[in-house]
């Protein structure tokens, strides 16, 4: 059990994206609550450790390179995250805003649980669309001048916020809300399990919660465990210079 009780659930995604799946199928958190060992995650949530470490080393230890996000370079990192992730978000907040309300308003009165998926719906995308702006205009911006100080041997990179942690630290604080809302939704709709003899809009709205929670996951995981750890590391090199 060496490996599990060094290794953090983190690190294993961050070494092999499939893995994320089997941390997610046992309930454990792989994104904001991923920098603890393995044996940590299985007792804090009650995981047969053998069970874990059998499932984990089966999984295909051939990756795909475009998987291998760890050796991407961060200003590539940042892009893909923008082109695929964010715009994700945009795309689907929409249609699942128009079906948390339709089946809100049609099935409201019978599953009451429905209203409030409805309202922390709205609640998270509303952060969510403030989130992605602070990301894109103000942190993304300053790693990439870091990204580029790095490459060109300079040590002048001054931010308006002190340090690249600072907005990190806000970023992550609300990875970890949003995380929680979908915990709760997650819950609400019993892991997004539509009720006997829903309609077709029912059934399209838990469908697409599931997948938006399953993006928000990678999403996170490649921002805290990979560009947010790594920018840290790159200003601190870079002000080692000065």
């Amino acid at each position: 059990m060496a490996t599990l009780k060094e290794k953090t659930v983190a690190e294993y995604v961050t070494e092999n994206i499939k893995t994320a799946h089997i941390f997610k199928k046992h309930g454990i958190d792989f994104c904001c609550g991923g920098n603890i060992s393995v044996e940590k995650a299985c007792l804090k949530n009650n995981v047969n450790q053998l069970i874990l470490k059998k499932e984990l080393s089966e999984v295909d230890i051939v990756k795909d390179i475009i998987e291998d996000y760890d050796k991407w370079e961060l200003d590539f990192l940042m892009i893909y995250i923008e082109n695929v992730h964010h715009t994700y978000i945009k795309e689907n907040l929409p249609l699942i805003s128009q079906y948390a309300n339709k089946v809100a308003k049609v099935h409201g009165h019978h599953y009451i649980e429905v209203t409030e998926v409805n309202m922390l719906f709205h609640e998270v995308a509303n952060e969510l669309i403030g989130h992605l702006q602070k990301e894109e205009q103000i942190l993304f911006p300053f790693i990439k001048q870091l990204v580029i100080a790095k490459k060109e041997g300079s040590n002048t990179v001054t931010p308006p916020f002190g340090t690249v942690n600072n907005p990190i630290q806000m970023m992550e604080h609300e990875h970890e809300n949003t995380g929680n809302v979908f915990k709760q939704i997650a819950k609400l709709t019993n892991n997004y399990m539509p009720p006997e003899g829903a309609c077709n809009t029912f059934k399209a709205l838990y469908a697409k919660l599931d997948e938006f929670e399953q993006d928000l996951h990678k999403h996170i995981h490649l921002e805290n465990n990979i560009l947010h750890s790594k920018a840290l590391k790159l200003e601190q090199e870079i002000n080692r210079q000065i």
